[in-house]
């Protein structure tokens, strides 16, 4: 069997509070000949059905690109007073309400000068995400209280972070950073139905092209492509919210660490980072 068919890939679209309308968004995938080949998306409307599918054995195992910050910046903890262990930051921040977390983050901002309210992880500048402490536009704080406890509950191993089961590996994903590469600043999704406009719908299909032919340069750089069928291509490109393409962009993220694993790097590609605050897989 060829090395790269052996390895189920991931994508995750995350939400904190999934339903019907937004649900947890799964790209399920594989490498086939530097080929990154869509074989299906699954959509989660609980966190629990998420778990579930994430606990699950795979032969072969996989490796995913999740889009939920794995920790919170070191000045932050410190500031707070919390533990400065990954895993014992994790299990306390898990026992705070989101009330709390807002109270808390609200308060250390507050305490700070405008145009320094947020502390950063190191990940943040190369990467171009929000600040993990964010609770609001995206709310990236809740998005890694709801998520990170139950991939550690699930047995996931977090590279550099959390060891578990070494056949099922979650690296922190972020889509933004694969479409800005290709997009720069222009938008390509919307929630908000107003916003769905024609030049969106332009920037999606300009950045699918950019994936299938491996323009991308994280992907130019693995040697790697996207191969969608002509229903997939189209599904994607039609979906306003690009909850879909989001997932699909993580499956893309997941596969360039596991082609830096496959080819010896310790960590799937993530540099040393600070084992507090984690690091974005491609930054």
């Amino acid at each position: 069997m060829n090395v790269e068919t052996a390895v189920t890939l991931l994508g995750c679209d995350f939400t904190s509070a999934p339903s019907k309308r937004k649900p947890v968004t799964l790209a399920v995938g594989r490498c086939d000949r530097g080929r990154v080949v869509l074989d299906r998306t699954e959509r989660f409307e609980t966190l629990d059905a998420w778990q579930a599918r994430l606990a699950q054995a795979t032969a072969g195992g996989w490796v995913g690109g999740f889009d939920l910050p794995f920790g919170l910046p070191r000045e932050l903890v410190q500031t707070l007073g919390w533990p400065a262990d990954w895993r014992d930051c994790i299990a306390h921040y898990a026992g705070l309400s989101r009330q709390q977390i807002r109270d808390t983050f609200a308060a250390f901002c507050d305490a700070r000068p405008a145009g320094g309210k947020f502390a950063h992880r190191a990940t943040d500048g190369p990467a171009g995400s929000s600040p993990s402490m964010k609770w609001v536009n995206p709310p990236v704080a809740y998005m890694l209280h709801a998520g990170v406890p139950r991939l550690i509950d699930a047995g996931v191993s977090l590279p550099g972070l959390h060891e578990g089961d070494p056949q099922r590996i979650a690296l922190e994903a972020y889509p933004g950073l694969l479409a800005r590469s290709v997009l720069g600043a222009t938008s390509y999704k919307s929630d908000d139905r107003a916003r769905q406009t024609p030049e969106r719908l332009i920037a999606r299909k300009t950045l699918i092209h950019a994936l299938e032919s491996g323009e991308a340069p994280l992907l130019r750089a693995a040697g790697l492509r996207l191969k969608l069928s002509h229903a997939q291509r189209d599904a994607l490109a039609d979906d306003p919210s690009g909850d879909a393409l989001d997932a699909v962009l993580c499956l893309l993220q997941a596969a360039w660490g596991w082609h830096r694993h496959r080819d010896g790097h310790p960590c799937y590609g993530l540099p040393p980072f600070d084992p507090l605050e984690g690091w974005i897989v491609g930054a």
